[in-house]
């Protein structure tokens, strides 16, 4: 169960943050597959510091032989058994931590998966109500919090708590009067540690929060430099920052006043402890109760508890900060776990009809045999009030290269998302193909896949980049991709080949090339269905014809759904699909609506005109 994030005044919805119960819940499933593991390295710690509560009676054994002027020889064996104790503790010590960081390291690791998995598994109209900020503080931010709490307060927290139930049993093994002396600290310390829990845990939420709106406005201020500098915005959005900024400046400053009252208050329980022990320890050994060594034990015991009594409950901080992060992690997979609820209104005619609009459809697999992919009834809308699709209903035959066309807004790209499967459409559903290609990590791996004009070129060798669509291929796989899509020759052109590393700090590959190469992954694939979002637009004129080739041959022999940047795609497909205003107006082959004098034909003079008139590039 997840609720929904406070919402600052960037107008985001952000995404959720799971409940307390849920985050437990979640935790105990991250740990469950280690949980000998975590027994083990539980059990050696009990044993390391068992081991070391041996010391204060042995230095109470050393007080009494002095006290009661015992020759010096007596003090061999306590003062060899102080060595051992340390010995055998120090080397059990390490190796219980070493056993618990080990589970904290793999238990952080199966989030960080679990968490980039269901990320890149949103839906991407949810990701856009909330801002790239959002999501960048929680990857960033948060998982570093969490990082932080399993890899130094996980292994202290656990050795701190065993150190004080264990001391608490050795001085009730002393005598039981100097437990319920030392116990008169306890109501201070769970008072200070209610105290503080209570405003901590809200008050890191609303941290993470501030964090992730201002990380927001810093990338939309950043990320629009130059229409921020065109429209003389430059003093406006300063302002909006330093806003978030003093925002997330004094919510910092408050938990620095916050952990400033809680060691006040930690200090005041440590002088009421340790008075109430050193005057049971007076008149115990007055009375005759106890020796002067077993007053000393007593005292030496609870100021050893000092250290983790105090350690425990600051690391009350880094629990509830690691908390908070973890909360708004676990918000992210279970957000990527259930589907979006329904947004847009319920297609017309479904309620007489008796068939109820899901919110969500899975996508089916069909032999292929049949259509390679029925679009039935598709709407969807992106907020209340905002439909972008009405009732698409579209179907493509087994290696048909169909063209979508339209004026920007038409709903072209959501379309095209929604039959890849990376959106699911408000209501309606799609069926798409199992696929049949003849690669063996293929088709049935990759039934669809999707190449936009927003294409990333990963960072590393240009081997490993194409080898994301395809683990396994070998280099003469590779090169007979890169040969399909007309590459081969500038990459065999690079400084060292296929070896030679791309992306951020590497060779820099221009947008023609970064396309060249994203079309090349798709040969590997070797999808069914390959579904083209204005995968050309990003070239430019001089290199439109060159990606518009290797497109063409890259969608050889596959169905093929093509968003057209430029009306040549359309040309060359087996058929056109207009789109306008969220409706399909016009379907046919291309020189049919041509001649139609429909939408089509109104598009194709205003683009032939154009081509016509303009400059030749």
């Amino acid at each position: 169960m997840t609720t929904d994030s406070p919402t600052p005044d960037t107008g985001a919805e952000l995404l959720p943050i799971a409940t307390t119960a849920r985050t437990r819940a979640a935790l105990r499933t991250l740990i469950r597959p280690d949980r000998g593991l975590a027994l083990t390295g539980i059990g050696i710690l009990v044993a390391a510091t068992a081991v070391g509560l041996l010391v204060q009676p042995l230095l109470g054994r050393i007080v009494d032989i002095v006290a009661d002027g015992r020759p010096a020889g007596d003090l061999t064996l306590p003062v060899v058994l102080l060595v051992a104790v340390a010995v055998v503790q120090g080397l059990t010590t390490t190796l219980g931590l070493t056993r618990i960081a080990r589970l904290g390291e793999t238990v952080l690791a199966r989030l960080r998966e679990r968490f980039v998995e269901r990320a890149l598994n949103l839906p991407a109209d949810r990701l856009e109500r909330a801002g790239a900020g959002d999501l960048t503080a929680r990857v960033t931010g948060d998982v570093a919090r969490v990082a932080e709490a399993v890899r130094s307060a996980l292994p202290e927290m656990a050795r701190s708590v065993l150190a004080i139930v264990l001391t608490l049993g050795a001085l009730a093994l002393l005598d039981v009067r100097f437990l319920l002396a030392a116990l008169l600290a306890v109501p201070v310390q769970l008072l200070t540690a209610r105290w503080y829990v209570r405003r901590a845990l809200t008050l890191y939420a609303d941290q993470r929060v501030a964090n992730g709106a201002q990380q927001q406005q810093l990338l939309e201020t950043i990320g629009g430099a130059v229409t921020v500098r065109g429209h003389r915005l430059e003093e406006q959005h300063t302002e909006r920052s330093a806003g978030r900024s003093r925002k997330a400046v004094d919510l910092t400053m408050r938990s620095v006043n916050l952990v400033l009252g809680f060691y006040g208050r930690l200090h005041i329980a440590e002088y009421i402890g340790l008075a109430a022990v050193l005057i049971a320890g007076f008149w115990l050994v007055r009375d005759g109760a106890v020796s002067i060594g077993t007053a000393t034990a007593a005292a030496l015991y609870f100021h050893s508890l000092f250290g983790p009594v105090n350690a425990a409950l600051v690391l009350l901080d880094d629990a509830q900060s690691a908390a908070a992060g973890l909360a708004r992690l676990v918000g992210v997979t279970d957000l990527a776990e259930q589907p979006e609820p329904a947004t847009g209104e319920p297609a017309a005619g479904k309620a007489e009809a008796g068939k109820a609009a899901p919110s969500s459809v899975p996508r089916q697999r069909i032999a292929s045999s049949e259509a390679a992919v029925t679009v039935h009834a598709v709407s969807h809308a992106y907020g209340p009030g905002r439909p972008v699709l009405h009732e698409v209903s579209l179907t493509l035959e087994p290696g048909e290269h169909v063209a979508l066309v339209g004026t920007s807004g038409a709903g072209k790209s959501t379309l095209a998302r929604i039959v890849a499967g990376v959106q699911q459409p408000t209501s309606g559903s799609v069926t798409a193909p199992a696929g049949t290609g003849s690669a063996a990590a293929g088709a049935g791996e990759h039934p669809v896949v999707l190449v936009t004009q927003e294409v990333h070129v990963f960072t590393g060798t240009l081997a490993e980049d194409l080898r994301l669509a395809r683990p396994d291929a070998s280099d003469a796989d590779l090169r007979t991709a890169l040969a399909t899509v007309h590459a081969l020759e500038w990459a065999e052109a690079l400084p060292d080949g296929l070896a030679t590393v791309v992306g951020e700090g590497g060779h820099r590959l221009d947008p023609a090339r970064a396309q060249q190469l994203a079309l090349a992954r798709l040969v590997l694939a070797d999808p069914a269905l390959a579904v083209l979002d204005e995968a050309t637009a990003e070239a430019g004129s001089a290199g439109a014809r060159v990606l518009e080739r290797s497109a063409e041959a890259a969608l050889a022999g596959r169905t093929a759904l093509v968003v057209a940047h430029r009306l040549t795609q359309a040309v060359a497909a087996d058929r056109v699909v207009v789109l306008e205003a969220g409706r399909v107006v016009e379907s046919g082959p291309h020189d049919e609506l041509r001649d139609a004098d429909g939408p089509y034909a109104a598009l194709w003079r205003a683009w032939s005109g154009s081509r016509t008139t303009a400059p030749h590039p």
